[in-house]
């Protein structure tokens, strides 16, 4: 009761709840209190600070077939409407209603959080804030749209959301502008001008209608097989000008050479890019589709390792090892998501095996505690201990050290060089959480990334990709992109210091500093589990 009314008085001016205590303890004072309090929520108030924002909008340039000579067919993408029923709508030629059309400057900002040593003296004044250009359909188009012809193609590993990704695209291909034809290209880059994974298909919306509802990839996925000469004299051949690649890092650095090389040949071609990666290392965006996908899938490897810790006696140790090359934001979210991990080791962080640090002599602790412990490890994870590989795969990716079987052994190992008997459980889910279907939130995220790249493309622009920046829908120039990544997750920042904060396991940065760390308390309102926030 005290709390509640506590909190009702200060909810007013000051002035308004001053009243003597004495006055108060009098059937007379209470009732003038009343007085002054209502059951109307009070209206917001505001802090005064200085300005923090100032200097220009610095918008990255993105590539636009206009400005590379080819001249632009500049169709009209609506017709407007005044009055009646489709007041304040535009409609295109296909008769699909746009409620707004993206202006050539419209944007969304790069940096959105500003801090308080930003209005300080000394500071530097006002700076100039980065900028990235909104998606979403443009007034003027490109292409004739009955005459584009586009070839969609996955390269790289799978992801959840593949289906997604090719069934907004060829749903806004047909619905929003009525194309000539639409081709699904087999298996990567190979599927241009080779049979080796079969002929292209013809691809429709009636084929596509139910693929979004399945896992993998309904085209089929590859890596390597990047040949210039062959997929432009593939696109020639066809009479393609529109193409979508849905791939990584690597796949988009050969995407932006395949633009450069269609406009150096003089071919009056659109290529975007869709960023797909499962460890969620592309850098700029927000997150990559599939991402959220994974990591609610990794959840039942990792309640399955609880269990079999919790009923495998004496001294059950469940360890999970789930996908992350160099970054461990899945071991990471999973730690977060399932709350129940007591150790988490991903390639950002040193592992230690020995001292007062040791990984090992933590789980210990945590058996001694609980009688089991729950461990998840990135594949990635302890390369500064079993060494790097020099192989790689078809797609230039280097092939990792068996971290899951390493650490198995290291764990029974301790405890036995302990005098201690110990069941250790090894879960190895990679593949079964990248195959899954995409979850609600992913197949929202494809439709927006989908729909976003065909209306870019019809207006002109070229060599870009697509994602969310701060929860919205941008084009990003592919050499932005790919200069950053892959990216890995800041082994100094919150999302770091939450995992810490969940597992308790040893913080190998601080521990050896000559400054202690400073404790933050966070805001009651802070979000603990939010995938927009600073990484």
């Amino acid at each position: 009761m005290f709390g509640a009314t506590a909190l009702r008085t200060l909810s007013f001016p000051v002035a308004a709840a001053v009243t003597s205590s004495a006055a108060l303890r009098t059937a007379d004072g209470r009732a003038a209190r009343a007085d002054k309090i209502t059951d109307d929520i009070p209206p917001p108030t505001y802090t005064t600070v200085p300005n923090m924002i100032g200097g220009d909008v610095k918008i990255a340039e993105l590539l636009h077939l206009r400005d590379l000579g080819f001249a632009s067919k500049n169709v009209p993408n609506t017709e407007y409407f005044f009055g009646g029923k489709d007041a304040g709508f535009s409609k295109s030629s296909t008769g699909q209603k746009y409620s707004k059309m993206i202006g050539e400057n419209d944007c969304v900002l790069v940096d959105i959080v500003q801090t308080d040593s930003s209005s300080k003296p000394g500071a530097g004044g006002p700076k100039n804030m980065t900028a990235y250009h909104r998606s979403g359909p443009r007034e003027y188009l490109h292409f004739q749209p009955k005459k584009v012809r586009a070839a969609i193609v996955n390269c790289g590993g799978l992801c959840p959301g593949l289906n997604d990704v090719v069934h907004h695209l060829v749903g806004t291909l047909t619905h929003n502008y009525d194309v000539e034809k639409i081709y699904g290209i087999r298996g990567g880059y190979y599927g241009f001008g080779t049979n080796k994974n079969g002929p292209p298909l013809e691809l429709t919306t009636d084929m596509v209608k139910d693929i979004h509802q399945m896992g993998g990839s309904f085209l089929g996925s590859g890596r390597g097989g990047y040949d210039e000469e062959r997929i432009v004299e593939f696109l020639k051949k066809e009479k393609i000008n529109q193409v979508y690649v849905i791939g990584g890092d690597g796949t988009h650095r050969g995407i932006y050479k395949l633009s450069q090389a269609c406009a150096n040949r003089g071919l009056n071609i659109a290529v975007a890019g869709v960023p797909k990666t499962i460890d969620n290392d592309i850098a700029l965006i927000d997150r990559s589709f599939g991402f959220q996908s994974s990591v609610q899938a990794a959840q039942d490897a990792i309640t399955t390792a609880e269990t079999e810790a919790r009923g495998n006696m004496p001294n059950g140790i469940g360890l999970v090892k789930l996908m992350g090359r160099s970054s461990g934001y899945i071991a990471a979210y999973s730690t977060l998501a399932h709350g129940s991990v007591d150790l988490c080791l991903v390639p950002e962080v040193p592992m230690c095996i020995d001292g007062p640090l040791s990984c090992l002599e933590h789980l210990e602790n945590i058996v001694e505690q609980k009688g089991y412990a729950v461990a998840v490890v990135a594949e990635g994870a302890g390369e500064e201990l079993l060494g790097e590989n020099a192989e790689v795969d078809a797609g230039g990716n280097k092939k990792l050290p068996q971290i899951g079987e390493f650490m198995k052994s290291k764990i029974a190992e301790h405890f036995k060089s302990k005098g201690k008997e110990a069941t250790v459980k090894y879960i190895d889910p990679s593949y079964m959480i990248r195959s899954v279907p995409a979850n609600a939130d992913d197949s929202y995220y494809c439709s927006l990334l989908g729909q976003g790249a065909v209306h870019a493309a019809m207006a002109g622009y070229t060599g870009f990709s697509i994602g969310l920046v701060n929860n919205h829908t941008v084009l990003l120039p592919i050499p932005a992109l790919v200069a950053k990544s892959p990216r890995t997750m800041n082994k100094h920042g919150r999302t770091w210091e939450r995992v810490l904060a969940v597992t308790h396991q040893p913080d190998v940065h601080t521990a050896g500093s000559s400054k202690p760390a400073k404790a933050t308390p966070a805001p009651a309102s802070s979000s603990w589990f939010g995938f927009g926030a600073k990484k």
